[in-house]
């Protein structure tokens, strides 16, 4: 091949790739619902910020909302009711402490919420930031009222010290998993077990290296298991690459898993973790140059089958802002486990006296293997826990926690990637659909305080739609699903929102229901409504994976609405779009509009400039929306425009339309108009009075001859001045003597003599 013809297909593949009808590259949102306080109910205490921390417990009907320095139990039925608070704020010298360390005492020296996790004794552990200064307590909720146990434990490991700093925690069998930093700079980043005997990790950069730590979840992977294995926990974090021959820093998505039942070595890792390993966790984007960054993970799994058909959910967002992507991407819980499992390592090798590179680990592996959990070989060989590890099992896991192989994607691609507002938090919830399938609704909270509904059918990202939750906008930091209740739940930094997991009603036609394409809705024929499928009456109809609005029955014919319009005025019919999907075209008397100079299309609605009778008609405005299947093709709005004739001038010509000339407002402004009027004559008269101005039939006499004067005037001045030598103009009318002369020149002379060339 030519090999200028071959660098342009090379250089023309990933457009070619991302011009892919599967590519879900841009996906756009169906419907965009703009802010209203009926989109979700709000609950927001005055002075009070930072809702960012929930515990959903469907056994009282409460949820638990942690905010700064107060925790709140509301209905889960309706949040907008509070039934109990409880404040837990700093003291002053706490905040003076906090403060003399150089912290914000308005901001960063409070006490933030962290942990809230139910206990097997039904009551609630709780953490905060403490003005730096970690702190945990207990909780409980009876009779309707919160009460904290002021039973004071050390926080450090548990809870942040930084309330801005990312962190994770889960309670497991009344242990709690913590990852966050164990000083008050941040310097030392720890994945720690509370318990009678509390295990951590190693203080080394090949274990944790300046990392952003994102969720926890358990697995119960010892559950019926053959093998004898434990259940596991597992941290999702991002991180500095220590693997990476790089000038600067690059920051990798990572996954790591430690076993429930390690208790650390005897002689080596004494209560550090012996099962600690690590993987790199890749969410591929086309545009993308650098690795994108794990946000969120939501862990789904279907009671009925196996933990290894569990998925994990994870929200990505790009290294950079350039891009302005966010991306989607699914992990399956047995392509993780079986990298752990069966995985190559990667070991540190010395280049050139002191750099450092991370290989592929090729030599012996120690058995039992390391990181592994205590199973049935292991028992076999005497090892019944992990103090029973021999040092060599354990240096290895302690010098190599990290995996060769990385973790990629299901499909080896993002489900869904979109460019607007970054995505922050997920939650994934299964619906069946009116024909027998189960679909996964992923739910997704943004930085501008927005949530997406979507849904993958086949391969295809399809966006329902994108509410607007809080307002002003600001980013979405907690989502919680309660299945009991069939709502979501949002935390922000102004507020917690209530939010129903579909919205039926806004559909009010049948082909708008079905091209929407909700697994929540359908079109119920008997009371001709949009509803859930739950609450439907009859066979509902819905097409989910195809948009197939054939299905629908004729549409009632839709009812024109009467508008009367002036000649020339401008007139705008209004034409919301149902759809971002959808275009709108207009038709008057049956024929197609074209835009023009007196014709503007508008994004709801046509405008007419300049408006005549040849404008009368009947318009219409129609929505032509393409699905899998078919473009389709409605009516949303009909208009019967008629022009008032009585504002038409002779010969048919339009004329503009007349003013108001009665009423109160008519009559002042004739006063005002009448006294403007009476003033200028008043001003010009007073101006001819004083000669500032000439008089109307003095102005075309000759200016150079001297005013004429009676015979007694001119005898006076004969006498009162010399003879006269020859009159010289030496100035004309106009008077250009500064302003700040201390000369005066006599009022009402228009021309100045000089009779005598000495007093020049």
């Amino acid at each position: 091949m030519h090999p200028l013809r071959s660098l342009t297909v090379f250089c023309l593949l990933p457009l070619a790739l991302m011009l892919d009808e599967d590519s879900p590259l841009d996906c756009v949102p169906r419907r965009s619902v703009p802010y209203h306080r009926d989109n979700a109910r709000v609950f927001h205490e005055e002075g009070v910020f930072n809702y960012s921390t929930m515990l959903l417990r469907e056994d009282l009907n409460v949820l638990l909302l942690g905010a700064r320095e107060a925790v709140y139990a509301l209905d889960l039925n309706d949040i907008s009711k509070k039934l109990a608070a409880v404040k837990w704020e700093v003291t002053q010298q706490q905040e003076d402490e906090c403060k003399n360390k150089g912290k914000d005492p308005e901001t960063e020296c409070k006490n933030y919420i962290r942990i809230l996790h139910k206990m097997e004794d039904d009551r609630i552990y709780v953490c905060g930031t403490n003005a730096f200064d970690p702190e945990c307590d207990y909780m409980s909720y009876t009779d309707g009222k919160l009460t904290l146990e002021k039973r004071a434990e050390d926080g450090k490991g548990k809870c942040p010290f930084d309330p801005f700093q990312r962190y994770a925690s889960i309670m497991v069998d009344n242990d709690l998993y913590s990852a966050t930093s164990m000083n008050f700079l941040g310097s030392e980043p720890i994945l720690m077990r509370s318990s009678p005997v509390s295990i951590r990790t190693e203080f080394k950069s090949s274990w944790l290296h300046e990392p952003n730590f994102v969720s926890m979840a358990q697995m119960p992977e010892g559950d019926k298991s053959e093998e004898g294995d434990d259940d596991k926990v597992y941290l999702f974090f991002s991180e500095t690459a220590v693997e990476c021959d790089c000038y600067n820093k690059l920051v990798v998505s990572r996954v790591a898993r430690v076993c429930k039942g390690d208790l650390g070595g005897q002689r080596t890792l004494q209560k550090k973790w012996t099962s600690f390993l690590k993987a790199r966790m890749d969410c591929p984007v086309l545009e993308s140059q650098l690795p994108y960054i794990i946000q969120d993970t939501y862990r789904w799994c279907d009671p009925e089958k196996h933990w290894k058909e569990c998925v994990f959910y994870a929200v990505f967002t790009p290294q950079s802002d350039t891009s302005g992507l966010s991306a989607v991407c699914a992990y399956r819980v047995s392509d993780i486990s079986k990298v752990f499992a069966e995985g190559k390592y990667k070991t540190p090798v010395t280049v050139e006296t002191s750099f450092v590179k991370w290989v592929m680990y090729s030599g012996d592996v120690p058995v039992p293997r390391p990181g592994a959990c205590i199973d049935n070989k292991a028992r076999e060989a005497g090892i019944t826990q992990t103090l029973d590890l021999p040092d060599r099992t354990l240096q290895f896991i302690k010098d190599r926690p990290l995996m060769d192989q990385s973790i990629h994607p299901i499909g080896q691609k993002p489900l869904l990637v979109r460019r607007g507002a970054t995505f922050t938090r997920i939650i994934v919830n299964e619906v069946q659909a009116a024909d027998g399938e189960k679909y996964h609704v992923m739910f997704i909270g943004t930085e501008e305080g927005t949530m997406l509904r979507a849904v993958n059918y086949n391969g295809e990202m399809f966006i329902i739609e994108e509410i607007q939750v809080f307002h002003p906008p600001g980013p979405i930091k907690i989502l919680k699903f309660s299945d009991n209740m069939g709502h979501l739940y949002a935390g922000s930094d102004s507020g917690a929102a209530q939010i129903p997991l579909a919205t039926c009603e806004k559909s009010s036609t049948c082909m708008d229901c079905v091209l929407a394409r909700d697994p929540y809705c359908g079109w119920d024929t008997a009371v001709k409504k949009c509803v859930p499928l739950s609450k439907s009456q009859s066979e509902p109809i819905q097409s989910v994976k195809e948009g197939d609005a054939s299905l629908c029955p004729p549409a009632d014919p839709v009812k024109p609405s009467s508008l009367v319009i002036w000649p020339g005025s401008n007139q705008k019919l209004n034409c919301p779009s149902p759809s971002n999907l959808a275009k709108t075209s207009w038709e008057r008397e049956g024929s197609t509009l074209e835009p023009s100079t007196r014709l503007q299309f508008l994004p709801d609605g046509l405008l007419i400039f300049n408006a005549s009778v040849k404008d009368a008609g009947r318009y219409r405005c129609t929505s032509v929306e393409r699905s899998k299947t078919e473009k389709y093709t409605y009516t949303v709005v009909e208009y019967q425009v008629s022009v008032n004739p009585a504002r038409s001038g002779r010969g048919g010509l339009p004329l503009l339309p007349q003013a108001q000339t009665d009423g109160p407002s008519v009559t002042g402004l004739q006063v005002a108009v009448a006294l403007l009027v009476i003033t200028l004559l008043a001003l010009l008269a007073w101006n001819f009075v004083k000669g500032h101005l000439p008089l109307p039939w003095n102005c075309g006499k000759n200016v150079s001859e001297p005013p004429q004067r009676g015979h007694g005037e001119e005898a006076l001045n004969s006498a009162s001045r010399p003879p006269p030598v020859e009159d010289k103009l030496l100035v004309s009318e106009v008077d250009y003597t500064p302003r700040n002369n201390n000369h005066t020149r006599e009022e009402g002379a228009s021309l100045q003599y000089i009779d005598d060339e000495s007093e020049i």
